[in-house]
């Protein structure tokens, strides 16, 4: 047995035929899938789709790249959808520094058509407002997955691993985190192990110039990652360029394998032992 341990199923991708998807699923040995809200009303839809097919269970959660669209009250939808057995986790929910406002071409343009210093300013100044509804939808999740018992689906991305694990660090007692779609270092990732969190790779551990992931995938210990797609997105190879769908969790598991030089099958185990450790698919 695999599980994808994190897909998007809400999304518009697979409107047209998710029961095939299912299927094509299950024919790979992917028995269980778990698809993750970004948003209100993707939560929603996570839920929908775990009350209707055995397989699926639903993560909850406000993506960072949202959280001044949802801001706080947004929480309250998540009280309300938490109650739900079929929700295992809190998520995806961290920070993302990639696409700070400015970081945008458009800033970029600004600049070069106005006064450097003051649009400067300006992008640092709704940097920090958008930093700062991150970092408070981030806790207000956290605190959510701790009053239900649940784990967190952690969304990590640009220049934010010291901000993430600050704000991570008071829970540590409380809740663990997976770092999906992790790209970091060896050294990192041992970080996060040392701090009783998981690590999760898509199909870039199967991309030719992934050399970074694919060392990290062969280092970190047995029972310590776990393996998704973060579908309809990162197919991994022979797949890039098409949809990437759950069926598609036996090549990232194939490769990391490869990687580490053990059967597919110790590695199925591995990582669907920590899944369902992770997850609170009973409760």
């Amino acid at each position: 047995m695999i599980i994808d341990t994190h897909a998007h199923l809400d999304f518009p991708d697979f409107a047209g035929d998710i029961d095939a998807v299912i299927h094509r699923a299950a024919e790979m040995g992917v028995t269980r899938i778990v698809t993750v809200g970004t948003s209100e009303e993707g939560s929603r839809r996570a839920v929908e789709l775990a009350e209707q097919y055995p397989s699926i269970y639903a993560v909850i959660g406000i993506h960072p790249n949202s959280a001044i669209e949802a801001g706080s009250e947004a929480i309250e939808t998540l009280r309300d959808l938490a109650r739900n057995p079929r929700v295992v986790a809190i998520g995806e929910t961290g920070l993302d520094y990639y696409r700070l406002p400015g970081s945008r071409l458009v800033h970029n343009a600004v600049k070069a058509l106005a006064n450097e210093e003051t649009a400067d300013i300006e992008e640092a100044i709704e940097d920090g407002e958008v930093k700062t509804a991150q970092a408070a939808i981030f806790k207000l999740q956290l605190d959510l997955a701790v009053e239900f018992g649940l784990n967190v689906v952690i969304h990590q991305r640009g220049d934010c691993w010291d901000d993430t694990l600050s704000i991570l660090d008071p829970y540590k007692d409380k809740l663990r985190a997976v770092f999906h779609c992790f790209g970091g270092s060896p050294e990192e990732a041992a970080v996060l192990v040392e701090l009783g969190h998981l690590v999760s790779f898509t199909g870039i551990v199967t991309f030719k110039n992934a050399e970074l992931v694919q060392e990290t995938a062969a280092a970190v210990p047995d029972g310590a990652f776990m393996v998704e797609t973060d579908c309809p997105f990162l197919s991994p190879v022979p797949f890039r360029g098409k949809r990437c769908e759950p069926a598609y969790t036996r090549f990232v598991a194939e490769k990391i394998a490869a990687l580490r030089g053990e059967p597919l099958d110790v590695i199925a185990q591995s990582t669907t032992a920590a899944a369902l450790n992770f997850f609170r698919f009973d409760r």
